[in-house]
């Protein structure tokens, strides 16, 4: 047994660190489907044992002779990422065909090979692309907050990597006026080339998913510049990018249809609008040239733009230039909502850039209210963009016309301006009213974001995550979901925490207590609709590196197709703020049934090497 040694001022404390031992379900898991004897006389399972306990206790139900025979070949070889001392367990000699209770140990701790969601795209993609939620990111472009920190495509590449497949790019004109940037409008952050952004998009869109990408343009520019982005959009994307007919689209293409496609999205220019209605355009309306003099002024399009709550900033701690920049900007904000109107391009500008917009975003002609702005076209679909606050006030006042809307169209939902730490929203209210696009900032690392992350990690990592079929049905009356009920029970999910272990290898000896070793606990619990929502701990291991214990938690669900179950280890300090060791967040219609090893990720959503968790998930 290994000793680990603290030094105190004047003396050394020693701790042992024991032997990782298979909890006793393990045990007694192979003590059932033990179906031979190795060359020491001690019981083993062969690859048909192995099939018997996945099917009988570990829910693969479908998992054939041949699959069984390539994991026990993959084991036999080390192809296993993790720490050394798991690998050199579970190496087999060649031509072996049998697991000792050792390895099948390991073999279940090992995230690779057991890991606790499925890794694959299993879900139909041939549906419209409304009927799925899009991984969407908000001002993709920023390194950090919303008011002073840099542009960059840097951030962009981050977000493609995680599997985000909606990115979002303000366009102003430079300094020159001559060339466009990307950037904050009125705000103190510094730009970054447009040209710049759409390579690093192009280059990275598909590194983690094949399925389309979505670029969100809210435009500030002159006509001249809008005809340069067309351009611009064209040649960088060629043949990738979607391009739609001249007539508008009535129903979505599917996430299939789009495979490694590049798509549009932003309002259409208003001569292209006025021309559609059929009406006219007078002298007035123009500049001598006939083009338009006037620019967006508006954050997050200029129609829908959600109220600022301006308490929010007493809470901010930046500069008296940065705060009156911040105040400017929320009050022009609130102002353009009502002044501002549309861009007016030259018909040729307009031609061009309608050319490249799939999905037109934007109100209906004549919609004055939230209510109007929800009503349901059969003809043709678009994306309506609303505010945190403006998608609270409609899920108070017509909740059943926002469901309405999701079912043909688009939604997306966006952070308040005030949220300049570029802090992001609870989801879970966009998430019951079908919202496709929940807008998150994606350069922290709250609570929040760690949900998103969690419940993009459905159906493969893809980025497109199918909704529920109980938000996309409706009565012979119109009848829709309605969240505000609460729902029956529809079943109960129990979750046993048997140990942990890697943070050993993954931090320091004194990162945690500088005198002893660590004191983990673990918060494990649902985040869902509210009667679904609930949290529990476990007891603290007081002193282990690799803490046990073997505790059960119970979670009944009554819409288990949104909840997340939400795991976090936390390092108990008496005197201190409680360290953070790891977190997890893992969709519930994803969780696979019986003992699963559950990778930990660090408050960013990066995965540790080494750090994880020995679990068991049973559905009842």
């Amino acid at each position: 047994m290994a000793i680990s040694t603290y030094n105190c001022f004047c003396f050394t404390r020693k701790f042992k660190i024991g032997e990782i031992q298979p909890p006793d379900d393990v045990r007694r898991a192979f003590e059932t489907y033990a179906d031979g004897v190795g060359g020491g006389g001690e019981p083993t399972i062969s690859a048909d044992g192995l099939r018997r306990f996945l099917v009988e206790s570990q829910g693969e139900k479908r998992i054939s002779t041949a699959e069984v025979a390539r994991l026990m070949e993959k084991l036999r070889g080390g192809h296993v990422t993790g720490p050394k001392h798991y690998l050199e367990k579970i190496v087999k000699p060649s031509g072996s065909n049998f697991l000792t209770i050792e390895e099948f140990y390991h073999f279940l701790f090992s995230p690779d090979i057991n890991p606790p969601i499925k890794r694959e795209v299993h879900q139909d993609m041939t549906l419209p692309i409304s009927h799925y939620y899009i991984f969407t990111g908000h001002n993709s472009y920023l390194t950090g907050n919303q008011l002073s920190s840099d542009c960059s495509d840097i951030p962009i590449i981050k977000a493609l990597q995680r599997g985000v497949r909606v990115i979002e790019l303000d366009m102003w004109p430079n300094s020159t006026k001559d060339n466009v940037d990307i950037l904050h409008g009125r705000t103190l952050t510094s730009p970054v080339e447009i040209i710049k952004c759409l390579r690093s998009i192009k280059e990275y869109a598909f590194c983690a998913s094949p399925y389309p990408v979505v670029i969100t343009l809210e435009d500030h520019l002159t006509p001249d510049l809008q005809a340069k982005v067309a351009e611009m959009i064209k040649e960088t994307f060629g043949d990738i990018l979607y391009i739609p007919g001249d007539e508008p689209l009535t129903v979505f293409p599917s996430p299939e249809d789009l495979k490694h496609r590049i798509i549009i999205s932003t309002k259409p220019p208003k001569e292209y609008l006025e021309s559609k209605d059929q009406t006219k355009t007078t002298g007035s309306q123009r500049s001598s040239n006939g083009n338009a003099t006037s620019q967006r002024i508006s954050g997050e399009e200029a129609d829908d733009t959600g109220g600022k709550d301006l308490s929010d900033l007493k809470s901010e701690s930046f500069n008296d230039k940065a705060r009156k920049v911040l105040y400017g900007l929320v009050l022009d904000e609130d102002e353009s909502e009502e002044e501002e109107e549309d861009p007016k391009f030259g018909k040729d500008t307009a031609y061009q850039y309608r050319k490249l917009i799939a999905i037109q975003a934007g109100k209906p002609k004549g919609a004055s209210s939230t209510k109007d702005a929800l009503q349901v076209d059969p003809t043709s679909v678009r994306r309506l963009s609303l505010s945190e606050q403006k998608l609270a006030k409609a899920c108070t006042s017509h909740s059943a016309d926002v469901i309405r809307f999701t079912q043909r169209n688009l939604l997306r939902v966006y952070p308040k301006g005030t949220r300049v730490r570029s802090t992001n929203y609870k989801p879970m209210l966009a998430w019951t009213h079908g919202a496709q696009m929940v807008a998150f900032n994606t350069q922290g690392h709250c609570k929040q974001l760690r949900l998103m992350q969690g419940f993009f990690r459905a159906n493969g990592g893809c980025g497109y995550v199918r909704k529920p079929d109980f938000l996309m049905n409706m009565g012979p009356n119109g009848e829709v979901f309605d969240p505000s009920v609460s729902l029956p029970l529809k079943q109960t999910l129990k979750v046993k925490i048997y140990m942990g272990d890697g943070w050993r290898m993954d931090f320091s000896k004194t990162h945690f207590d500088a005198y002893s070793p660590p004191d983990f606990y673990v918060k494990v619990g649902i985040e869902g609709v509210p009667d679904d929502t609930l949290m529990k701990k476990t007891k603290v291991i007081e002193d282990d590196w690799i803490p046990v214990w073997d505790e059960e938690f119970s979670y009944p669900l009554t819409v288990p197709e949104l909840a997340l179950l939400r795991i976090e280890v936390k390092e108990y300090d008496m005197s201190e703020k409680h360290d953070f060791g790891g977190q997890s967040c893992l969709p519930i219609s994803e969780l696979r049934p019986g003992i699963r090893a559950v990778p930990l990720y660090d408050k960013k959503g990066s995965v540790y090497k080494s750090v994880r968790l020995l679990m068991r998930f049973k559905f009842v």
